[in-house]
């Protein structure tokens, strides 16, 4: 049929009737063909297993886990470390495989690396928390070795899965405790710091200031209670001396008015003692320190009285010390002891309490010293602690891990044994053939059709004449003796005619 028409549907169904044998001779011999061709061609056998992602079996309430990062670069990276010289030469070495190609160690490893495969296995839930799990596949010639080294390379990633975890775990443990002991010393340093400036800054503290004001209280009322111990004792000295006056000048017969001053003198003492340490303890208002004021002043103006009354007339005695003046002149030694002791301790007070007015004077830089250090230890102690809880937990997450009560690789399906090939297939290999076969036939049919200049319709001389046609006549070359001899298949297929013989006659 010339190619210088567009073709209708008719004109597709007369070529289909007229060349349907050349479409089914190759629909039905390839296919046979390509099935023949399966038994010719190194079988490839599928190993597959299935590992499940065993969440964590323990609340992350009361455990937390670990960061141990996405799921899928987790998994990427111990496929990597699988896939590695180091992991897979051994498995080649022991089943020696791809020995018959006679290939380098390095080539051999890459072919198994082309032969495993990883398919991860996509959630269908929603908000199932990552991948539940995934497959390996491993290809082979053998169904024996296919499930070997599936089952190899699954246990390889249970256990690199494992050590990961446990390397995680490790080094997380070995960073918290460099890191807790260099906080523990850092912290050390800071608590030997302040306690330093806390004894160095005694009193001049924060916080410090009420009991150094009431220690200075305590301190000034210590020192009046000593100025008027003193005050008494000068008073009572100077009471001793005046009755040590008059006994010498009256000698003997002054004994008995020496002794009744002397008593009084011993009694105003003590009075003045007792009437100090109750004003060291309370107010002026309280009525027992009144009757002591009361005391001591009756008892002065006595003696004072008894020392000015006119000594009585006696006959003249021998110049001799009697006991009494001996003992004026001890009492008012003592009271000069007395008297050094107690001004002694008036300037151990005074000094001490200049001592704590100046803490009182300098607390204010003290004080921005001390926050500058408490700040310090405030932040280091909560560093520390938050370090010391992360330990825990970090404990706690290894623990677990060690039980096998954490997040885990579990082989659900241990690597299948294959029965039947994954290639060839003879079915696909078939259905290929037939498809092949058809394509193939057609590509014939386009082919002669092409090259058939045969003119069989009317439409066929209107678009190669561009005339009008009268009458259609048979044309036939192999006419003798009222018979047709029809040329060979061959010939008939491949015989080119030109357009002047089909209109010649």
């Amino acid at each position: 049929m010339l190619g210088h028409r567009t073709l209708n549907a008719q004109d597709y169904l007369a070529i289909l009737k007229r060349r349907w044998w050349v479409i089914c001779i190759p629909a039905l011999v390839l296919p046979v063909v390509a099935v023949v061709s399966t038994y010719f061609i190194t079988p490839k056998y599928d190993s597959t297993s299935l590992i499940l992602i065993d969440q964590q079996k323990v609340s992350s309430e009361v455990v937390k886990p670990l960061d141990l990062g996405d799921l899928q670069g987790r998994l990427g990276l111990i496929t990597a470390q699988i896939e590695s010289r180091t992991s897979m030469e051994p498995i080649v070495a022991k089943y020696n495989l791809y020995a018959n190609q006679h290939l380098p160690m390095e080539a051999r490893v890459d072919l198994v690396r082309k032969n495993l495969s990883i398919a991860p296995i996509q959630s269908q839930i929603d908000r199932a928390n990552g991948l539940p799990g995934f497959k390996v596949v491993f290809t082979a010639d053998d169904p024996r070795t296919a499930q070997q080294v599936c089952a190899d390379v699954t246990g390889l990633y249970t256990q690199n899965d494992l050590l990961n975890k446990q390397s995680m775990t490790k080094g997380t443990n070995d960073f918290l405790a460099s890191q807790l002991a260099e906080e523990k010393r850092k912290l050390g340093d800071i608590e030997q710091r302040k306690a330093e400036f806390e004894s160095k800054y005694m009193g001049s503290l924060p916080g410090d200031a009420g009991s150094t004001t009431s220690v200075l209280s305590s301190l000034s009322t210590r020192l009046d209670a000593d100025n008027q111990r003193i005050t008494a004792d000068n008073q009572s000295k100077q009471l001793m001396e005046v009755a040590l006056n008059q006994a010498l000048a009256a000698g003997t017969s002054a004994g008995t008015v020496v002794k009744t001053q002397q008593a009084d003198e011993t009694e105003l003492i003590k009075a003045q003692s007792d009437l100090a340490a109750m004003e060291a303890q309370y107010t002026d208002a309280y009525p027992p320190l009144q009757a002591a004021k009361r005391r001591v002043a009756d008892l002065q103006a006595q003696i004072a009285k008894a020392a000015a009354a006119p000594a009585p007339l006696s006959a003249p005695a021998p110049r001799v010390e009697s006991n009494d003046v001996a003992q004026l002149r001890t009492r008012i030694r003592l009271l000069d002891e007395e008297i050094a002791a107690k001004t002694k301790d008036q300037a151990d007070l005074q000094a001490q309490m200049r001592s704590y007015e100046g803490r009182l004077h300098s607390s204010p830089i003290v004080e921005q010293q001390y926050t500058e250090i408490t700040r310090d230890y405030t932040t280091e102690n909560a560093t520390y602690q938050k370090l010391l809880q992360q330990m825990d937990q970090s404990g706690m997450a290894t623990e677990m891990q060690n039980q096998q009560k954490g997040e885990t690789f579990t082989v659900l399906d241990a690597a299948s044994l294959p029965i039947d090939p994954t290639f060839p297939k003879q079915s696909v290999f078939a259905f290929g053939g037939l498809g092949g076969g058809i394509a193939l036939g057609l590509l014939i049919v386009a082919f002669l059709e092409y090259r058939d200049t045969a003119l069989r319709t009317e439409r066929d001389v209107w678009a190669f004449t561009q005339l009008p046609t009268l009458a259609i006549i048979a044309y036939s070359t192999n006419v003798s003796e009222g018979r047709v001899t029809q040329p060979g298949l061959l010939k008939r297929i491949f015989q080119r005619k030109s357009s002047k013989e089909l209109l010649a006659g």
